[in-house]
């Protein structure tokens, strides 16, 4: 940091305790941010399920002192939002731009050089976790990189029932000064004017608090080349593509921003992990618990001053019980460990959450050792197909939207010359393998070129996505080549070798 910038913060700092310089507890004060702050507290639950944290559990040990114990949750959000993201996109995704040979190439060399199939994939768990996720295409030299802006920090401004058009972006960064951390915000704004121009301002911000936005310092004390304002022409569409799990927000009907999968399972989920921090204590302790003589559990201190307990202090099991010289003696009241219990209990609880979540049947599992997923072949009218399918709708626009996006940045920065697509000339085709059945495929494709329903080309095509039109030309030449009876011997003198 410049010295210059050194006493300019000083005196914003200053500034902000007297009023005079913007200050903010938190980004949601901003003036330009009008969103419910119970939207982003939603969002703060949803991630704590996501993570799967839960506050440490508190008992009393044998001699009535309070102990506390980590929670043990099954974590199944975490399963849930993972299974459906590897089913709705990953590696062989692919798309293509019908028509514009140059587009289509641009346009790859940017997904590919930011590893977009693995890196999308990982973040559709976060946008089904938290409700959302933003992709922001930004240049860098003379590259096009996307940085994924997840739901905590994205704050629509500006949208309408389809689609937010307006909107700021928090960056957090941490650096070392003085030996003490320095919490910096940066909030850029997107928006439009009346005149079509598209403009991004930035601020940023500066706290000694992790949990505080702080107040707004120059760009210079961070960032050495951001500037200030950008405008933009020749854009038809936001620099950042917003997407948002299938269904309704149910719990603000008046938010652009979208729903966790799991937001209205949260009883269940507490249902499932509940049962399983049980079984998992009730097998680590087993459940032993006996009936000693009240003797046998007091804490003596030894002539160097050490307490000598009989008994281990964290155990839960024990009960201290009067008793004459007669009676000294330990009664087992051991009752068998619930085992049954519990991963029936569960399996039930799971079956509650498929159904809250668009799970089919079967999908989870609890069989004691750990939670499983069913990878089974899945039906085309199954639940899970159904939801997949609702999910990716949402998902194959935002996957064309980033597409232009990124042609039409390239185009205003020099990077690309050349036509920009429509949304509907970027065709997005999925892996649908994990829902076909290949044998069932194989016969209803077979049957219907046979029956001269459709062509074999077309058949082949259907059950052979992988391969290019040129393979499959080739394939089908030499299909029909293997095809050709051999010469008899009369034949082969008539015609020659």
């Amino acid at each position: 940091m410049k010295l210059l910038d050194r006493i300019k913060t000083m005196f914003k700092i200053g500034g902000a305790q007297m009023g005079v310089v913007s200050s903010l507890n938190s980004v949601l004060d901003h003036q330009k941010i009008n969103v419910s702050p119970g939207e982003y507290d939603r969002i703060k639950k949803d991630l704590i399920y996501f993570r799967g944290e839960y506050p440490d559990v508190r008992y009393n040990n044998t001699s009535r002192q309070s102990k506390s114990r980590p929670f043990q949750p099954l974590n199944v959000a975490k399963v849930v939002v993972q299974q459906q993201a590897s089913i709705l996109f990953n590696e062989k995704a692919t798309f293509a731009i019908e028509g514009n040979d140059n587009a289509d190439k641009f346009a790859h060399d940017v997904l590919d050089a930011n590893d977009f199939n693995k890196s999308f994939e990982r973040y559709l768990e976060s946008m089904l976790a938290l409700g959302g996720l933003a992709m922001r295409p930004y240049v860098s030299g003379d590259e096009i990189k996307i940085a994924y802006v997840q739901a905590p920090v994205f704050f629509p401004l500006r949208s309408n029932t389809n689609d937010v058009s307006e909107a700021a972006i928090a960056t957090r960064t941490t650096r070392v000064e003085k030996g003490h951390n320095a919490y910096y915000t940066l909030l850029e704004f997107h928006y439009w004017d009346d005149k079509g121009l598209y403009h991004i301002d930035n601020e940023l911000y500066r706290s000694d608090e992790a949990n505080v936005t702080g107040v707004q310092v120059p760009l210079t004390n961070l960032y050495d080349d951001l500037e200030l304002n950008v405008t933009l022409a020749g854009l038809t569409r936001p620099m950042f593509i917003y997407l948002k799990p299938f269904g309704f927000n149910n719990k603000d009907i008046t938010s652009p921003l979208g729903l966790s999968i799991y937001d209205n399972a949260r009883p269940t989920l507490d249902q499932i992990n509940t049962a399983y921090d049980q079984f998992f204590w009730e097998l680590k302790m087993g459940q032993r618990r006996v009936a000693v003589p009240e003797g046998m559990i007091s804490v003596r201190v030894s002539e160097g001053g050490e307490r000598q307990e009989t008994f281990e202090p964290d155990q839960n099991v024990f009960i201290g019980m009067g008793a004459g010289v007669d009676e000294m003696k330990v009664t087992d009241l051991t009752t068998p460990i619930r085992a049954d219990d519990y991963i029936t209990s569960i399996n039930q609880f799971l079956k509650t959450l498929e159904m809250q979540v668009g799970l089919s049947v079967g999908t989870l599992s609890f069989d004691g050792q750990g939670l499983k997923t069913a990878t089974e072949v899945v039906s085309e009218n199954s639940m899970t197909y159904r939801t997949r399918n609702s999910h990716l709708n949402n998902v194959e626009r935002a996957v064309q939207e980033l597409i232009v996006t990124i042609l039409e940045l390239g185009k205003v920065f020099g990077l690309y010359e050349g036509d920009v697509p429509t949304l509907d000339d970027v065709r997005v085709s999925f892996d649908d393998g994990v829902f076909l059945d290949k044998t069932s495929e194989l016969a209803y494709w077979s049957q219907a070129a046979a029956g001269g329903l459709v062509s074999k080309r077309y058949a082949m095509k259907k059950l052979y996505r992988d391969l290019s039109d040129e393979e499959l030309d080739t394939m089908i030449a030499e299909i029909n080549q293997e095809q050709q009876p051999p010469l008899s011997n009369v034949d082969a003198g008539m015609f020659g070798n």
